[in-house]
């Protein structure tokens, strides 16, 4: 399913917010069940397959990482997250020190401090990152796309670290 055409966009990983929701919102009224509530078994059925693909179209593309995976799948390019190791030994490495830093935050002598710290350089590198992303995405040839999958990845694992920072800040600030 291209969500792109859907939502009646050129795939692009730069799009209007604000044109995705409006037409969500035209989509949804247009394809929500209860406007079937009277309609034969199989309409009902059509209603909520379609339905569902508005939601997932929009839960795709309303996010870059997201957005980028299917425009990705779109030119044919297969992501394999965990079948495909990092080739990247520089990066490799910087997941090992983030790694170890997330470990120390807790025995730091102000564990929310070291956290937010490590919070604010990962969040600098996915907006780093996500930048590089956009401008590959601009062109689609082979190089392109296989570099744009790798920085895929980097990013799948650095939004992960982020979210395993924020558990931990959680825990932290429960006390």
């Amino acid at each position: 399913m291209n969500y792109f055409a859907l939502f009646n966009l050129t795939p692009s990983f730069e799009i209007d917010k604000a044109g995705l929701a409006a037409t969500y919102q035209q989509l949804q009224k247009l394809t929500h069940p209860d406007k079937f509530a009277t309609a034969s078994e199989r309409d009902k059925l059509i209603a909520l397959q379609k339905n569902a693909q508005v939601n997932d179209g929009y839960q795709v593309l309303k996010t870059p990482l997201s957005r980028a995976e299917h425009m990705l799948e779109l030119r044919g390019v297969e992501l394999q997250h965990e079948q495909k190791t990092m080739q990247d030994g520089a990066f490799l490495m910087q997941q090992m020190e983030w790694r170890e830093q997330l470990d120390d935050a807790q025995h730091a002598d102000d564990p929310l401090s070291a956290l937010e710290s490590l919070d604010e350089d990962v969040a600098a590198d996915i907006k780093r990152l996500l930048s590089e992303l956009g401008a590959l995405l601009e062109q689609s040839d082979d190089e392109s796309n296989e570099n744009a999958a790798n920085l895929v990845r980097k990013l799948k694992f650095l939004f992960k670290l982020r979210h395993e920072i924020e558990l931990k800040e959680d825990a932290l600030s429960d006390f």
